[in-house]
């Protein structure tokens, strides 16, 4: 299959593009003028931590060479399957990460296997049960605790999150949840299977995030790191107000520029050229506004690995905080829970060393009839904690909408 990058106003270069707009798939990354869908092979990368991650998918790469030049076993199941890695990577850069062997789907073939499911599953009749954790008090607590350390010293920012949990009387379908955020044409949806932990259930995470975090083509890099939001208005003139707000805004600058200069100086040693052309800017989905800073390089080596990249990166401030080891040691006792693979990173690995990784962000991951959704916020120096809570109610919402939740009055106790 022919690798096409092709440029769009979101994210410029993008991941190969399949050609399909359903939902059928096994692994589905679908933005702003790109898509990319795989069939998942029977395969799997030994399992580890980021560090690892580059040197794992260089020894599987070799292990499966000529598995698709007729020099590998004569076997459909695994041909075409040596040419890509795809999957997700957990926020904890030491937990075990998820990624298989990936084959691109075609339009034709993912037309076909759309025709033969049939129907999407009707919704459910009955509202889910929803449980915050952290309840939204507690939320508020943990970012008066944070502004309280930072003030102290201890770190300079740090991205506080908070989860729902979504109990339905029937397993929630992905197809049909796909098939709802789809109304937000300017996030880019993504679709992964994960590990099932419980015998007979499929486990996924979809979701749609607003934010690139590395993709390299040969010497060419490129990210888009995301920090600063504001929630979008139904009139024009007032969104119009809210983006320019945002963007005049010293408390959402300040928490910007600490994610863009932490992109731009982990890159730095790896380009020759370096540079955001269009310095900070709005980017906006459906429902938020976002300060973003467009960053593209060129690598001093093309042979540098995309796994190289993305293990250099993550976590950035836009997830994590500053510094970053003391933003982690204080995230499990303020958060209360495991993120998992929530703000860790979904996305494909090549042969060739090339790749395209986006932040799981806006998401939730679905077990049978459970579904965990997540939203965070970054906090500094003046943050207030009802408005960070309220930024992730509002974060909240597109996903809401996709599970059929709208009414703000389903939402747990504040």
């Amino acid at each position: 299959m022919t690798v096409d990058f092709r440029p769009d106003p979101t994210s410029g270069k993008m991941p190969p593009v399949a050609g399909t707009s359903a939902h059928t798939a096994d692994f589905l990354i679908s933005g702003p003028g790109h898509e990319i869908a795989f069939e998942k092979g029977q395969q799997r990368l030994a399992e580890g931590g980021l560090d690892s991650l580059a040197a794992r998918a260089e020894a599987w790469f070799a292990a499966n060479d000529g598995a698709d030049d007729g020099d590998g076993p004569d076997n459909p199941a695994i041909r075409g399957f040596g040419q890509y890695l795809a999957g997700a990577v957990p926020y904890d850069r030491l937990s075990g990460d998820y990624l298989f062997a990936a084959r691109p789907v075609t339009a034709a073939q993912n037309a076909g296997a759309a025709q033969n499911a049939g129907p999407a599953p009707a919704a459910a009749t009955t509202k889910p049960i929803i449980t915050a954790e952290p309840t939204p008090a507690r939320y508020r607590q943990a970012v008066a605790e944070a502004v309280a350390r930072i003030s102290q010293g201890e770190f300079s920012k740090i991205v506080l999150s908070r989860s729902l949990l979504l109990e339905a009387g029937r397993d929630w379908d992905p197809a049909l949840l796909l098939t709802r955020m789809r109304a937000d044409r300017l996030a880019t949806l993504f679709s992964v299977p994960l590990r099932p932990r419980k015998p007979g259930l499929v486990r996924r995470l979809i979701g749609a995030t607003p934010e690139l975090l590395v993709e390299k083509r040969g010497a060419l890099v490129a990210s888009h790191p995301l920090a600063g939001s504001a929630r979008r208005r139904a009139d024009p003139d007032q969104d119009q107000v809210e983006g320019q707000a945002l963007l005049a805004s010293d408390k959402n600058r300040r928490e910007h520029e600490m994610a863009a200069q932490m992109v731009l100086d982990t890159l730095a040693p790896f380009c020759r050229n370096l540079s955001a052309p269009q310095g900070v800017s709005l980017t906006a989905t459906a429902r938020m506004w976002h300060l973003g800073t467009r960053i593209e390089g060129e690598l001093k080596d093309p042979d540098t690995p995309c796994a190289t990249l993305l293990a250099a990166l993550h976590p950035t401030p836009a997830v994590g905080g500053l510094p970053r080891a003391a933003a982690e040691a204080a995230l499990p006792g303020l958060e209360g829970y495991d993120r998992g693979f929530y703000a860790g990173a979904v996305g494909w690995l090549d042969r060739a060393g090339d790749g395209c990784w986006y932040l799981a962000l806006r998401c939730a991951e679905i077990e049978g009839p459970l579904a965990r959704l997540y939203a965070g916020a970054g906090i500094v120096r003046g943050s207030d904690p009802v408005a960070e809570e309220e930024e992730t109610s509002a974060k909240f919402l597109a996903m809401l909408a996709a599970f059929d939740v709208e009414d703000s009055a389903r939402m747990p106790p504040r």
